[in-house]
C-alpha cells in the first residue's frame, strides 16, 4: 500500500457542449471542484462554449486546464486515430493556444493540460505518442502542468520534457489489474452510484490504491481525482466526493497551489 495524501485536487472535464446541444451541468459542477479541464473544440466544445466555461471557472475560483483531444467530434474523441507526430503536435498546440487566449481575455491563465479520451489512453501506454503530447505542451508554455494517468508513460514523458506532472485517478471509472482504465465498451466501466464513487475517492487519496475489476489491489499515487462532467449524476458524485474527502480529513486544493 502506498502512502496517501492529506491534500488532493478534484478536477472535472467540462465545456463539452456544442452549439445548441448541451452536455453536462457545468454551472452546478464547476463550483464543487478545484480545477477544470475545458474542451478545446476538437472532441467537443466550440469557441462560445470555451469562453462561457472559462468565465464559470473564474467566478468559481477553479484552476483552468486545457483538455485537447483527437479531431473527432462525431466520436466524442473516444476513437483512436493514427495521426502523424507532426499533425498530433500541431493539433495539441492549436487547442491549448486557443484556450490560453480565452483565459487571458478573462484575466486568468491556463495552468495545466490534460489530454482527452482516446488520446489520453493512447498516451498513457504509447511512449511515442506520450513524447509528442509532452513536446506540444512544452511548446505552449514550459510552466504548464501535464496531467496524466498515474504510473503512465505520459507522466514519464512529461518529466523528460522538463514539465511538472500530476498523476490522476478516476473514482468514477473501473480499473483493470494493470492500472489501465476499463474500456467503455465493456460492462461496468463507468460507476453510477455516488456513494461508491465517493468511497473510491477516499481510498485513492488516503490509501493510494484502487480495486480492479478482478479484485486485484492496484497501487497508485494520485495528485488529482477526476470526475467526468458528461456522466449522468456528475453533480451528485461531486457533492458526495467532497463530503467524503472532508470527513476523512483530506483537503481539496488545486495541483500546484
Amino acid at each position: 500500500m502506498t502512502e496517501g495524501r492529506a491534500t488532493i485536487d478534484l478536477n472535472a472535464d467540462v465545456g463539452e457542449s456544442l452549439g445548441p446541444w448541451p452536455m453536462g451541468s457545468d454551472a452546478d459542477l464547476i463550483p464543487l471542484v478545484s480545477s477544470v479541464n475545458i474542451a478545446c473544440g476538437f472532441h467537443a466544445g466550440d469557441p462560445a462554449t470555451m469562453a462561457r466555461t472559462v468565465a464559470l471557472a473564474v467566478r468559481s475560483g477553479a484552476t483552468i486546464g486545457a483538455h485537447p483531444g483527437y479531431p473527432d467530434l462525431a466520436g466524442f474523441g473516444r476513437r483512436d486515430m493514427d495521426l502523424t507526430a507532426e499533425d498530433l503536435e500541431a493539433a495539441i498546440v492549436y487547442q491549448v493556444g486557443a484556450l490560453m487566449g480565452f483565459a487571458r481575455s478573462a484575466g486568468a491563465e491556463v495552468r495545466h493540460v490534460k489530454a482527452h479520451g482516446a488520446l489520453y489512453n493512447r498516451a498513457a501506454a504509447d511512449a511515442e505518442v506520450a513524447e509528442t503530447v509532452a513536446r506540444a505542451i512544452r511548446r505552449c508554455a514550459g510552466e504548464l502542468i501535464l496531467v496524466g494517468l498515474a504510473s503512465s508513460a505520459l507522466l514519464d514523458a512529461g518529466r523528460e520534457a522538463g514539465l511538472e506532472v500530476a498523476a490522476e485517478a478516476f473514482p468514477d471509472r473501473a480499473y483493470e489489474a494493470d492500472g489501465s482504465l476499463r474500456s467503455r465498451r465493456l460492462p461496468g466501466a463507468v460507476l453510477t452510484d455516488s456513494r461508491a464513487v465517493a468511497d473510491r475517492a477516499v481510498v485513492m487519496a488516503r490509501d493510494g490504491v484502487v480495486k480492479a475489476v478482478d479484485g486485484t489491489i492496484v497501487p497508485l499515487r494520485a495528485d488529482t481525482l477526476c470526475l467526468h462532467g458528461d456522466t449522468p449524476g456528475a453533480v451528485e458524485h461531486a457533492k458526495a466526493v467532497r463530503a467524503a474527502l472532508s470527513a476523512a480529513g483530506i483537503h481539496v486544493a488545486p495541483v500546484g497551489s
